[in-house]
């Protein structure tokens, strides 16, 4: 440091050359896509997920701070590792001209939420100076804050992204956050700048305890030893930190870095200032905004030292520079969900297996940073670019964020699990649990090997020898089975996405591996007791659903998903030559489909018949858990003659798998039009809601169920309440009957309740942060463009409707220009290949190829129809 031993200031000469126009909305990045903007009223909640999938992430806050540090194996949703003066995490920019400077932190003003507290505000880093202005742009996972301040010579602009890039988990599993800090001068003199990141080694502390109460945490009973070391090699410069106390074997035990490319100037802490009352802090402040040098202090035995890392600029006048940073982790000891205090119950993560420690990870990104941000910002632009309406765009992708949480992990063996969402700091609802991930459609039409990998946990691990399908899956994976628990609509929505997988994809060899478990996952169903006890395409039997309790006979919710099983296992059966299983499957659809329509069509929508088994007796024991009606000759918990928001749940994967119409086609369009009628609420400070409270005040949504009809005394749980993902699948029905400005409605009323002002717009929630029913959002996009993907016939359609539409099939992605009158088409592959023997538009006659085309990543083929 060389400090003058006076307070700094910003010359009049220089206040006079800023420009107080501002920040302007020209200063978002050009060539990144923006789907959404949130001025500074609608930021305190934004907390947008860096990381990859499998990772766990950090997240980049409304006003540009750092939040949510769930890097440690397990949510920690609030978390910001802080020392006892209420020190984190946190970038911060000096700027200067000739004698003067300007320091600041890189955040916008803190809420006034934050302000009041008994000994002055408790928000982290609170004493900093910071911008006055602040503004969040995004279009995930590329996240922009732009700061300016009257007083600053620059305005910045935060860009932050982890690579997402459909067809490629290895390239979307990556443990690492890319910030790039652009300072755009606002004068007509050139200006020295340093960006410096500083970031305290909390190796050890997850968030799942109380960070006051730091030095005592049980991870381990003595020092933590953490230490911090400058590393500087071929592709990187930046603090390694590391621990020497955590013990080896504990979920917080890893690696951190933060790293800048090498070849950039800067200085560099290993450690700060050892000194109470807020001594340290004073010390590194005065340190960088004399000179923006860091000067070097004397090791500490403290538990958390902190690191901090510079690097240096030149800015022209009126014009910007940049200093990027790479935040990277390393954490392998994941713990399974079900464990039994064996060592086996450490099952690890894929992603660590990748790289040794959390700075192979960040030399790794940063030496293919360039193609990494490129290959992402093109699968944003192709879908943000396209001709699909604004919500369905924010909601299908804003919602991928779930896949890189905590709710997601991958074992060493590369299998994708998931539980149903993240509670502040543990998993919530464990297992992979089939009756709700069911509902998501974002992993099979981006991701399709981790979608597969699903399936064959589900069909050769989880499935026993009766065709019992654990609805949770235990790990490690040889515990898959120990559950021994069904529920009817995940094992039935299973079979129907092993179907939507093989459609895909095209594998005959991976269905034929597969059908056997399938098989008997169906046929289940007709087991003593059982589901359809009786073999006549109807399920009345005891019914573990996704509502967590039982219903006791037929209903619509599970009996459309029982008839898209038996379509999907027909064709699959016909597929492996088992002609006699095919026909057993058709003969049974067509004898359930006739009877649902009816006797459970009440003229406007479907509704549940209870009948109550005569004793437990009755009921096979592994349809039944504790969560359900205590007397089921009477039961509690029963749907009965509600109108379900998501009665047609069936029918809409149905619909995103090609199915066709597992019911009569008009009474699908009454039934939405009447869940429309009856569960929209527009404004709730006049409903009663007996449980969770997801909607309030004078928002709009769908409730779960309405009773028009009669309610029974004590219906099933939820019917009070609202859940995105349920809403998704009415609105998703509605677009594909052709209600398409009452399906955008629902769709926007749910995401004008996720503004950045009341919630995150990247957590949609249910039963915990995160919720993995919530990417059911994705179905809008295919019902939208018409897109179906047949991998089996290589048969590509889309809608005849003029414009620009995104497709992917789990595989391989691009984009569809199609031309007025819907008789041209342009097929553009922008990352994997394809082989196209058909292709068509609409209702019309598709083109078929005397021989396929065979097209690759950066292939365009104009069709005429």
């Amino acid at each position: 440091m060389r400090y003058q031993g006076r307070q700094l200031v910003i010359a009049a000469a220089l206040i006079c050359a800023v420009s107080v126009a501002g920040w302007a909305a020209d200063t978002w990045r050009a060539d990144w896509p923006v789907i959404k903007t949130y001025d500074r009223d609608h930021v305190e909640k934004i907390a947008l997920p860096l990381g990859g999938i499998g990772t766990g992430t950090v997240s980049l806050g409304g006003r540009g701070n750092l939040m949510d540090w769930e890097i440690m194996n397990r949510p920690a949703k609030g978390y910001i590792p802080y020392s006892g003066q209420q020190t984190g995490p946190f970038f911060a920019l000096r700027v200067a001209s000739g004698e003067t400077s300007f320091t600041r932190a890189i955040e916008g003003p803190l809420p006034l939420s934050v302000y009041e507290a008994s000994h002055g505000s408790t928000a982290i880093d609170h004493g900093l100076p910071r911008f006055r202005d602040v503004s969040f742009a995004a279009a995930y996972p590329l996240g922009q804050v732009v700061l300016s301040d009257p007083d600053s010579p620059v305005d910045v602009r935060i860009e932050a992204f982890n690579p997402l890039i459909p067809g490629d988990a290895e390239a979307s599993g990556m443990p690492v956050a890319m910030l790039r800090f652009v300072l755009i001068n606002k004068t007509g003199r050139p200006l020295r700048a340093a960006v410096c990141g500083t970031l305290p080694n909390f190796i050890g502390a997850d968030g799942s305890g109380t960070t006051r109460d730091w030095k005592n945490d049980p991870i381990t009973s003595g020092p933590k030893k953490n230490r911090n070391e400058f590393r500087s090699t071929d592709g990187l410069r930046g603090l390694l930190m590391s621990s020497d106390g955590v013990d080896p074997k504990h979920e917080a035990w890893g690696t951190i870095a933060l790293t800048a490319a090498a070849g950039t100037r800067g200085t560099s802490r290993t450690f700060w200032l050892a000194a109470a009352w807020g001594t340290s802090l004073l010390d590194f402040w005065d340190d960088f905004s004399a000179d923006g040098v860091l000067d070097p202090r004397p090791p500490t035995a403290e538990d958390m030292p902190f690191g901090s890392l510079t690097v240096e600029v030149d800015v022209p006048a009126n014009g910007s520079a940049e200093a990027t940073f790479f935040l990277a982790w390393h954490f392998p000891n994941r713990v399974t969900w079900s464990p039994k205090g064996t060592p086996d119950d450490i099952i690890g993560n894929y992603y660590t297996t990748r790289w040794p420690d959390a700075w192979a990870a960040a030399e790794d990104f940063a030496a293919r940073a360039a193609g990494l941000e490129a290959g992402t910002v093109e699968f944003v632009r192709a879908l943000a670019a396209s001709t699909l309406p604004a919500e369905v765009k924010e909601a299908a992708l804003f919602n991928l964020s779930t896949l890189r949480t905590q709710t997601c992990f991958r074992t060493p063996d590369g299998r994708f699990f998931g539980f149903e969402g993240s509670s502040n700091t543990s998993g919530c609802c464990w297992g992979s649990c089939t009756h709700v991930w069911n509902y998501e459609q974002a992993t099979a039409f981006l991701f399709g090997a981790l979608a597969r990998s699903m399936r064959e946990t589900e069909f050769l691990q989880a499935t026993d020898d009766q065709g019992l399908m654990s609805f949770r899956v235990r790990l490690p994976i040889d515990r898959a089975r120990e559950f021994g628990k069904a529920a009817a609509d995940g094992q039935m929505g299973s079979i129907m996405r092993v179907f939507r997988e093989w459609k895909m994809s095209g594998d005959d060899a991976w269905l034929a591996r597969l059908w056997p478990g399938v098989k008997r996952a169906l046929a289940f169903a007709w087991i003593k007791g059982g589901w359809d006890a009786d073999r006549d395409g109807v399920m009345e039997g005891c019914q573990h659903n996704t509502m967590d309790v039982e219903y006791y006979g037929p209903n619509p919710q599970m009996e459309i998903w029982y008839l898209g099983a038996l379509r999907a296992a027909g064709e699959m059966a016909g597929r492996v030559g088992d002609k006699a299983f095919a026909k057993l499957c058709r003969d049974l659809f067509a004898k359930g489909r006739a009877w649902t329509d009816a006797n459970l069509w009440n003229g406007e929508y479907y509704e549940h018949h209870v009948q109550p088994p005569k004793s437990v007796e009755d009921v096979a024991p592994s349809l039944r858990l504790d969560m359900g009606a205590k007397d089921i000759t009477e039961p509690d918990y029963q749907l009965a003659q509600g109108c379900l928001v998501d009665q047609l749940v069936g029918q809409y994967m149905a619909h995103v798998c090609g199915l066709g119409y597992l019911v009569d086609p008009g009474h699908v369009k009454t039934t939405l039009r009447s869940i429309l009628k009856y569960n929209t609420q527009a404004g709730f400070f006049d409903h009663f809601n007996c449980l969770r409270s997801f909607v309030l005040g004078d928002e709009t949504a769908l409730l779960m169920a309405s009773y028009p009809k009669g309610r029974p005394r004590n219906p099933f749980p939820y019917f009070t309440e609202v859940m995105t993902g349920f809403e998704y699948t009415a609105a998703v029905g509605l677009l594909y009957e052709g209600e398409v400005a009452s399906g955008l409605e629902v769709i926007r009323d749910i995401r004008e309740r996720y503004d950045g002002k009341k919630r995150s717009p990247f957590d949609e929630a249910e039963c915990g942060h995160h919720y993995a029913r919530a990417m059911a959002s994705w179905a809008a996009v295919p019902a939208l463009s018409g897109f179906a993907w047949d991998g089996r016939e290589k048969a590509m359609t889309f809608t005849s409707n003029p414009g620009t539409y995104f497709w992917s099939n789990g595989d391989a992605w691009g984009t569809c220009l199609i031309g007025a009158g819907g008789k041209t088409a342009e097929l553009k592959v922008l990352h994997g290949g394809l082989s196209l023997k058909s292709f068509g538009l609409g209702n019309g006659a598709p083109k078929t190829f005397k021989q396929p085309r065979a097209l690759e990543t950066g292939q365009t083929v104009r069709i005429d129809l």
